[in-house]
């Protein structure tokens, strides 16, 4: 035997258990003594002889201590308890047996700071906190929160109101670099006492806002969690519920920031005004610091700003209206505010303002603040001035500016009241050179002609509107807004209500062109697969009181079952006799109604619809599709969006938002770049909107819009007249610019409920207003300045395109569209006369040139066609018109669509 394995000497004593170690070891293998390693440093000879003990418990403590000793296992044992360090029982199957010990748990005589997980438990009962531990740790969050709260407060101060809520000027640019006019941050704002606020003001804005304001302690724990949570999940910021906390946050306008530290510093710092500050002195610096809008800052400038009187003056009415105004000026300013959201409109914030008010007035009386009797004396809205009064806006200035912020709130993450509060550059994109020019065409036609003293019955109220934009951009570079920003408010520019009439018509061509018309005979389920291309020389009656049919032949009813008759201006019917065939080019030449009303039956309501919308056209601005007058422009777009549209056809089918803004910079660097943002859609095959431009450029060269031809220019344009002569338009483009002309008679008192398009019969002088008249002069004149000393440049090349629908038999159809470089389509082919083809399928004796041959309703000429649901009511609307061009051929669509048009551009109309 290895000297290393001698049986070391036994002790003396200690026991029985120490004498049966000490007995010789019977035949077989024996276990190891506790705290033998096997290593030659356990015998006495290698210096690490067995210690001798005293017994069976201190043997024990020993073999722990060491972490050496194993005993063996008993017979059938699968588990043993583990000890330290591998000194637990081993079951059978070795080390890696199932009977491996667990070993033994952490040194009990070791504490550790935090025991968790718990010591000395077993499975699941580990990861239970111990009650002292769940107690320490409250305690320790609560000591934290209170050490947070006590250092927080102890670092913030009491704002000084006096110096704060003042406001930085906006800064707005040329697109040549040069500035237009700061603006938008002018310190409109005087302090006033507390006694000269009249005590209907302060309990108005208790009663809204905070009723138990000289009760709370300046916050509201509820409102100050809902605000926390919600930007925590990164929902939109909320302010302070209290009058308190509102003026705390009037006080920290130089941080901006809306983050949970800034909301942090709200609380402290409301936590210490409320505990500090006398609740009278709160109030009164609240109502001077709040944001009232206009530009007011303050009770007594918004006294001013609305009512053009002192603070101390206003009536209970009057205190009530300007408490909604607290809520946001955008919304609740009866002028309206659509330059920064189109729902803002006059009528809209006309009704919240009455709304808000009158709820305001009950709640008084309810909490005594005012009685009953001076609360009824004030049921309508107290009449208010011109929002206008700095000169730095006037001109088209004031339109600029607004058309800018509308776009920078709308398109950027700047929100309305971070604009107000101004440090902004804004970088438009307006030439100024265009600008005075368009301004300079517009006066020099109502010099020459709109004579209101000398005819006040047909020359009052005379607006006019316009919008240029750059076809390969989509940056606006000219508007025309109105006589004066300060005296006229509503940018002519943007959505008014005013009809666009046959300018609409080329978007039913491009839906020709691009979907095709239905197959008449095709399975009626699978009619919107089964098309037809159309070529411009396509062949359509131009008969007045032509009955609609629809695309299967069957005549065109409304709801009531009444059919359409559409007539041409001045009840002409255009083509030669019998058929009044002609084709789709010289129908837009003379501005056909019949023709196009059909073409657009024919392709489906649905799709000009869809025509309209790529070219850039917006769904608010769209009349009801379901009746037919739908083609020949019952719809509102804006002068702006009809010059986008168009410039649509002008870069060849490419389409870009208009947009006013290149870029914003604050303090910290640019916050917008529209290069960044800027993309175009193909809206339509360049070969279509090439094929809608070379039939428009017809239109100028020998049709309705002869009158503005420009010097050595290709122009292509439409001219464009409504029903009632209640409005007139010309839009039209050059490859550089696409300009759209508009002008109506509309009460600019936007106050007047009343408000309602007039007709324009004898205005200026002349028998009837058409877009071929005032609106094209005007575009001329613009035009030809606009682009001198720019090179002329031509219009790429249209190509052959789809088939001649409705050809008589003996006429030769247009192949399909084909590569090859052939020339243009006949401006005007002559019409040449055939017999009628077959009669439509249909109960009644119908054929395509001649309508039907019983009478039907003349509904195609009726002044209902802008009726105020856009069409959709229960008679059918009308709409006929066409331009003149020695003939009258106008049309027929008056009235403005109230609900057509709902959004000021900001880049959004």
């Amino acid at each position: 035997m290895s000297e290393h394995r001698r049986k070391p000497p036994q002790p003396q004593g200690g026991g029985r258990a120490a004498a049966r170690r000490g007995q010789s070891a019977p035949s077989g293998r024996r276990a190891a003594p506790r705290g033998a390693t096997g290593s030659p440093a356990d015998s006495p000879e290698w210096g690490g002889g067995e210690q001798v003990y005293g017994g069976r418990a201190e043997a024990r403590r020993a073999a722990q201590r060491s972490g050496g000793g194993r005993r063996r296992a008993a017979d059938g044992a699968g588990h043993g308890h583990g000890g330290g360090g591998g000194g637990g029982r081993r079951g059978p199957g070795g080390p890696n047996g199932p009977g491996r010990g667990r070993g033994r748990g952490p040194d009990p005589s070791r504490r550790r700071f935090l025991d968790y997980p718990r010591a000395g438990k077993d499975g699941w009962h580990r990861w239970v906190p111990s009650w002292k531990l769940v107690t320490g740790c409250f305690i320790g969050f609560v000591g934290s929160l209170v050490a947070v709260a006590g250092i927080g407060y102890a670092m913030v101060s009491v704002p000084d109101i006096a110096k704060t809520a003042t406001a930085q000027n906006n800064v707005y640019y040329w697109s040549d670099g040069t500035q237009m006019v700061a603006t938008g941050g002018e310190t409109n704002r005087q302090i006033v006492n507390f006694s000269q606020i009249p005590k209907e003001m302060r309990w108005a804005v208790i009663s809204q806002e905070n009723k138990t304001f000289y009760d709370d302690n300046g916050i509201d724990p509820k409102g100050i969690g809902r605000a926390l949570f919600n930007m925590a999940r990164g929902g939109e910021t909320q302010g302070g519920s209290t009058i308190t906390q509102q003026y705390v946050k009037n006080a920290l306008l130089d941080d901006r920031s809306q983050t949970i530290s800034r909301k942090f510093k709200e609380i402290f710092i409301s936590i210490k005004v409320g505990a500090n500050v006398d609740k009278d002195k709160i109030l009164a610096d609240y109502l001077n610091s709040a944001y009232y809008g206009r530009g007011a800052y303050g009770i007594q400038a918004a006294a001013r700003a609305y009512f053009d009187k002192d603070a101390k003056d206003l009536n209970p009415g009057e205190c009530a209206f300007l408490s909604a105004m607290l809520k946001g000026a955008t919304y609740y300013d009866p002028a309206g505010a659509t330059s920064i959201d189109p729902a803002a409109t006059a009528k809209a914030n006309t009704k919240r303002a009455l709304g808000q008010m009158q709820d305001t007035l009950n709640k008084m009386v309810e909490y005594d603040h005012l009685s009953q009797a001076d609360r009824a004396k004030y049921t309508k809205l107290p009449k208010v001035k011109n929002p206008r009064s700095n000169t730095a806006l006037s001109g088209q200035i004031g339109y600029l500016v607004d058309l800018a912020k509308g776009y920078v709130v709308n398109n950027t993450d700047i929100t309305g009241d971070q604009l107000q509060q101004g440090g902004y550059s804004i970088h438009t994109t307006f030439d100024k050179k265009k600008v005075n020019e368009l301004e300079a065409a517009v006066k020099k036609v109502q010099k020459a002609k709109i004579k209101p003293k000398q005819r006040p019955d047909t020359d009052t109220h005379v607006q006019f509107g316009g919008a240029s934009v750059d076809p390969a951009t989509g940056a606006i570079k000219a508007i025309y807004g109105g006589e004066n920003a300060t005296k006229h408010f509503t940018n002519n520019a943007d959505v008014t209500g005013a009809q666009v009439g046959s300018t609409f018509k080329p978007f039913v061509l491009a839906a020709a062109m691009k979907w095709g018309v239905r197959d008449p005979d095709g399975d009626p389920e699978q009619a919107q697969d089964e098309r037809t291309v159309v070529s411009p020389k396509s062949l359509y009656s131009g008969k007045n009181k032509f009955k609609i049919l629809e695309y299967n032949g069957d005549v065109w009813k409304d709801k009531e079952g009444k059919e359409w008759l559409q007539t041409n201006d001045g009840g002409e019917s255009v083509g030669s006799p019998p058929n009044y065939k002609i084709d789709l080019r010289e129908a837009m030449r003379l501005s056909v109604n019949s023709a196009y009303v059909q073409l657009g039956m024919d392709v489906g309501l649905n799709k000009v619809e869809e025509s309209a919308l790529d070219a850039g056209v917006l769904k608010s601005s769209l009349a009801s599709s379901n009746f037919p007058s739908f083609s020949i422009g019952t719809s509102d777009p804006s002068a702006i969006r009809m010059a986008g549209a168009y410039a649509t056809f002008a870069d060849s089918g490419k389409q870009r938002e208009p947009y006013s803004v290149d870029k914003v910079e604050s303090k910290d660097g640019t916050v917008y770049d529209h290069k960044k943002e800027a993309k175009s859609t193909q809206a339509f095959e360049p070969n279509v909107a090439n094929n809608v431009t070379d039939v428009l450029k017809t239109v100028v060269e020998k049709g309705t819009g002869t009158s503005a031809k420009l010097s050595g220019r290709e122009v292509a344009g439409k001219t464009g007249t409504t029903d009632g002569n209640k409005s007139a338009w010309f839009v039209g483009y050059t490859p550089q610019l696409s300009t759209a002309i508009s002008m109506y008679r509309l009460d600019d008192d936007e106050n007047n409920k009343n408000r309602e398009f007039l007709e324009m019969y004898g205005t200026g002088g002349e028998e009837k207003i058409h877009g071929a008249s005032f609106p094209a002069e005007i575009w001329h004149d613009y035009m030809e300045q606009a682009l001198k000393g720019v090179p002329a440049k031509s219009f790429p090349e249209a190509q052959p395109i789809g088939k001649v629908v409705n050809a008589e038999p003996s006429s030769s159809p247009t192949p399909s569209v084909t590569k090859s470089p052939e020339s243009s389509p006949s401006s005007s082919p002559s019409p040449t006369k055939s017999s009628t083809p077959p009669s439509p399928s249909s109960s009644q004796s119908c054929n395509f040139w001649q309508g039907c041959t019983d009478a039907g309703n003349d509904n195609g000429g009726n002044d209902n066609g802008g009726n105020d649901n856009g069409g959709a009511g229960g008679s059918s609307p009308s709409a006929t018109e066409s331009e003149e061009t020695g003939n009258t051929r106008g049309n027929g669509n008056s009235g403005s669509n109230d609900n057509g048009g709902s959004g000021l551009f900001g880049g959004r109309n």
